[in-house]
């Protein structure tokens, strides 16, 4: 009886959220970041020609998130570069995954396994930053919502939110790749997850802040790890959004089809068959310029 009120979810979840992040946590957080910048087309060239600004590259998918939260609060945007172990062990991470010989180390923390272990590990402190952006925009604006939900939600998505910036400091410009424009599974989550944190921190969700940390970060380790692990780019909320988006806001690739629709019925109802009016209006418009093509060239021909 001991041992199941010890195994109980309250005492889990707080003895999980007590579990500190630094160094193991992070380190495969700066594992997975840097991995996915040595992704990037361009990457390792930029690496050897110009190893600062592949170093900027690499602090900023680390460290994004804390730049655009300060950004967002009025603070320092440099505040937390005077962590020195955090960023000597970014730093380290980058000089291994890139310039590593025979790239040993990049060969092993790509090992699907061992990769699933620290992608697993990153959304722990994915879930944790979500959390302590939204305690922190709570101290500052006491009843702010939006404050809340955009901090936690910077916090939560990382560089992906200011990919573009990252991309000028490579000397690519793809404004067509913007975030919100195309947004993925883990931004979709961590603005979602920021409105369930935002509603805890303001007592709307009963539930306690450990407890809800383990849930939500148990769901983003199994989501994240079964994409990861299947090579896919699709997102768990595409079926849920697919139902509720066109109802809430329409759906703008079928929009112009229903208007079509709309009209055609419109045109039977008097008789007049939809597609037949829409073969018929072209002629009449052709034949008006023909005509009008035709006025112009004796008014050309009496001056």
């Amino acid at each position: 009886m001991d041992l199941l009120s010890a195994l109980s979810l309250g005492e889990l979840a707080l003895s999980f959220s007590r579990v500190p992040l630094f160094p193991v946590f992070d380190l495969s957080y700066f594992i997975v970041s840097i991995l996915y910048l040595k992704y990037e087309p361009g990457a390792v060239e930029l690496s050897r020609r110009h190893p600062m600004a592949s170093w900027l590259c690499a602090m900023l998918h680390c460290f994004g998130s804390y730049i655009l939260a300060d950004l967002l609060l009025g603070e320092p945007l440099i505040d937390y570069f005077s962590n020195n172990s955090s960023i000597l062990l970014a730093s380290a991470v980058w000089y291994l995954i890139f310039f590593c010989p025979l790239d040993l180390f990049y060969k092993c923390v790509c090992f699907l396994p061992v990769k699933l272990i620290f992608v697993a590990m990153k959304e722990v402190v994915r879930v944790r930053k979500i959390a302590v952006g939204i305690h922190h925009a709570h101290h500052h604006y006491h009843h702010g919502w939006f404050v809340m939900i955009a901090t936690g939600w910077v916090k939560g998505s990382g560089v992906a939110l200011m990919s573009n910036f990252e991309q000028l400091l490579r000397g690519v410009w793809k404004p067509e790749t913007n975030e919100l424009l195309h947004m993925s599974f883990p931004t979709k989550a961590s603005l979602y997850g920021a409105i369930l944190f935002t509603l805890q921190q303001t007592r709307w969700l009963p539930v306690s802040k450990a407890t809800l940390i383990f849930i939500f970060t148990m769901f983003m380790v199994s989501c994240k790890v079964f994409l990861t692990a299947t090579h896919s780019h699709s997102s768990p909320f595409d079926a849920l959004e697919g139902y509720i988006c066109p109802v809430l806001f329409g759906a703008a690739w079928g929009g112009d089809h229903h208007h079509d629709n709309h009209g055609g019925s419109h045109g039977s109802s008097h008789g007049v068959g939809g597609p037949g009016t829409q073969h018929s209006a072209v002629p009449a418009k052709s034949k008006e310029e023909l005509s009008e093509g035709s006025r112009k060239k004796k008014t050309k021909k009496a001056d």
